[in-house]
């Protein structure tokens, strides 16, 4: 470690790989929101955060336990389909709220083409958010239907015992996973129908 009268040691957030001060600092002085986005191995995270004087501030959040928890997804919270839904709920819950614009802010992720991160960005960008992004870095649409995961379920079929151990997640929960796209579209509709009516509700009350 170097030392020295000049050495500087860097803030603890840094030296943990938590926070990236120069990135935070400019989306910070930018004024508009944080869409920030974390992930770990079985869920996703997706916050819009606003930075006060003293501290930031969660304006809405939402986690992928909600999926299963509240809306049906019988899915795994921790692949691109439920990144996307969770970016999806957030995004309706950051609309409701006045928010119709943000920066992402990935922390330290390095951006990669159809990774979760972007999953989720089109969720919260499909529900209404203005989010600036290039379109070649966002996740197909297969993949984010979960087809792909559908497509390799029927190609083990043939292979009882490995199509078994591959899935054992879904087969448990009760889902097979061919059937992975249908519970997707079907828990989509379900997310943005449960905005709807809260926004007919709102309008009766005004």
């Amino acid at each position: 470690m170097a030392t020295g009268p000049r050495y500087r040691v860097p803030f603890r957030r840094r030296r943990e790989g938590k926070t990236n001060y120069r990135s935070r600092r400019a989306l910070v002085l930018s004024g508009v929101p944080r869409l920030v986005i974390r992930l770990s191995l079985n869920h996703a995270v997706v916050q819009v955060i606003e930075a006060e004087a003293v501290g930031d501030r969660v304006v809405v959040s939402a986690h992928s336990r909600e999926l299963a928890k509240t809306y049906g997804w019988l899915g795994s919270c921790g692949n691109v389909p439920s990144a996307y839904l969770t970016g999806l709920l957030c995004g309706f819950k950051a609309a409701a709220n006045g928010v119709d614009k943000a920066f992402l802010d990935v922390g330290l992720h390095i951006p990669s083409k159809g990774t979760r991160i972007f999953a989720a960005l089109k969720g919260v960008v499909d529900a209404g958010v203005e989010v600036p992004h290039s379109e070649d870095i966002l996740s197909d649409e297969d993949r984010i239907s979960g087809k792909h995961i559908a497509d390799y379920a029927s190609q083990l079929a043939s292979e009882p015992d490995v199509y078994k151990q591959r899935f054992s997640e879904y087969l448990s929960k009760g889902l097979r996973p061919e059937e992975i796209p249908e519970r997707f579209s079907a828990v989509k509709d379900k997310i943005k129908s449960s905005f709807e009516k809260k926004v007919k509700t709102q309008r009766k009350e005004t």
